[in-house]
């Protein structure tokens, strides 16, 4: 089994191919799917031409799904679909067995699964103009583009490639009212009325001559149904879509800008005066200090436990009890990175961005709590470190030195590593999923999502001298937490709902 294989496995991916008389096309496109991808659902929609025989060599590779009887598309789709259900898959690739389709494009799938867990991912086809295509294919195609913008809201290129991805707990129940072809709009439209993203990614796609080609639509038998299921869509639409929509772009706003609010209220007339207090009154001790270090963790506990649509666990399989200092690294994310680490222990200085130190809302509190800004430059930062790991405190540092914007595990600096060196300190790796999903940056609105995050083995400076350079040790670090990040990307998001 290949790596790609393995993976599409591990994600819980499979292929649902559904066919209807291509015996043409069948075996061909069969043996270069399961290339691909190991796991094969085929759909014999009452195939009269052989495909059975056809697919005979396949029979220990793909599971078969027999319709009686020509029953269409929509219910090949549905049958595939719940057969790859019951067999525990989170997610389904659909594609055409007519050979328009490339199945060496399902890496570009899998990439776009991987950065939109939770969303219907829909094949853009590219080139479609210089295609040798009818004007009623053409006109169809923009005719549903049309009217699912009206509908949703959503503006796609192309809403009628039948090559996408669906995250089968995100179906909607009540879908699949239709039969043929349209049964495809019909389902995106209702996954999107149910708040899953729906997003295009550029595919392939080949287009035989016209004499070549085989083709069950019917143009005016099953255009006439497509003109009737948007008619039922667009009414639908304004007593059910829309409505569900503004509820959820509320509930979205309170559950984004509630907290939000609060924190900074809290922060601006009883956080910041209370500490303000506190360090004039009697003078600011490293006691005080300690104890102000200790609340900003305890406080970050307490948000953790709180925060509206966030389900926080945490692992510590070896044990880790913070009892001697260490250099805590961690990918960055989102802001909310900051609560689960600054909740590991009370004893925590972090290395801050320059526009963190100085926000008006809390920068008074971190600067009284000892972090210390990374812009300063780690030689000149390291007789302040010194003292700081002599009072028993932990150093936190992003290694990336910036949020990810799309969830990719970016590059690490080498100055955790170089102070590890330095201050003869032992490495502690810690690994965050689900932030990045929950709150991206660039963003305020706040998603529902799981937050995972595990404390990593300790790592000595011998071993980490055992590691090679800085460099070396940078890019091992990196692709340990890449490595963990995917097995809990792979785990969690198959229960994703």
């Amino acid at each position: 089994m290949t790596q790609q294989q393995e993976e599409l496995r591990r994600r819980g991916i499979c292929v649902v191919i559904p066919t209807y008389n291509n015996a043409g096309t069948i075996v061909d496109v069969v043996s270069r799917t399961l290339e691909q991808c190991a796991d094969v659902f085929v759909v014999c929609d009452g195939c009269t031409d052989g495909t059975d025989n056809l697919l005979k060599p396949f029979a220990d590779r793909i599971t078969l799904v027999q319709l009686s009887g020509n029953r269409g598309k929509g219910i090949a789709l549905r049958k595939g679909i719940h057969a790859a259900a019951n067999h525990g898959f989170a997610y389904a690739i659909t594609l055409d067995a007519d050979g328009q389709h490339y199945p060496e494009d399902i890496p570009c799938l899998l990439e776009a699964n991987r950065l939109h867990p939770d969303a219907v991912i829909v094949g853009e086809r590219q080139d479609l103009d210089r295609m040798p295509r009818s004007g009623s294919s053409r006109f169809a195609n923009r005719f549903s583009n049309f009217w699912f913008f009206v509908q949703t809201g959503i503006r796609l290129k192309d809403t009628q490639c039948g090559y996408r991805l669906y995250p089968l707990l995100r179906i909607p129940s009540f879908a699949w009212i239709t039969a043929r072809y349209e049964a495809e709009l019909e389902l995106l439209v209702l996954s999107a009325w149910r708040g899953t993203p729906v997003v295009n990614v550029p595919l392939r796609v080949f287009y035989p001559e016209p004499q070549e080609r085989v083709s069950h639509f019917r143009p005016v038998r099953d255009f006439a149904r497509i003109t009737l299921l948007n008619i039922v869509l667009c009414v639908l639409a304004l007593v059910y879509g829309l409505p569900r929509y503004l509820l959820r772009q509320l509930l979205v706003f309170f559950r984004s800008f509630f907290p939000l609010l609060i924190f900074a209220l809290a922060s601006l007339l009883l956080f910041t005066p209370g500490v303000w207090l506190y360090l004039h009154i009697g003078g600011a001790t490293p006691q005080k200090r300690e104890r102000l270090r200790a609340f900003i963790c305890h406080l970050s506990r307490w948000g953790l436990d709180h925060f509206p649509g966030i389900d926080y666990y945490q692992s510590n399989p070896s044990g880790e009890d913070f009892s001697r200092p260490a250099i805590i690294i961690c990918n960055h994310q989102s802001h909310l990175d900051l609560l689960p680490l600054l909740g590991l222990t009370p004893r925590t200085v972090m290395l801050t961005a320059d526009w963190v130190w100085k926000f008006p809302l809390y920068g008074y509190i971190i600067r009284n709590a000892g972090f210390l800004p990374v812009s300063r430059g780690l030689e000149s930062l390291t007789p302040e470190l010194e003292q700081c790991v002599a009072q028993g405190c932990h150093l936190m540092i992003f290694p990336e030195g910036t949020r990810s914007a799309d969830t990719r595990i970016g590059r690490y600096h080498q100055g955790a590593f170089y102070l590890a060196q330095q201050l003869q300190m032992d490495i502690v790796p810690v690994t965050l999923y689900g932030t990045g999903h929950a709150m991206p940056k660039h963003s305020l609105r706040l998603k529902k999502w799981t937050v995972y995050m595990e404390v990593g083995r300790r790592i000595t400076p011998q071993e980490l001298r055992e590691m090679g350079t800085f460099r070396e040790q940078a890019a091992a670090l990196r692709e340990y937490t890449r490595t963990r990040y995917e097995h809990f990307a792979d785990t969690i998001e198959q229960t994703l709902k």
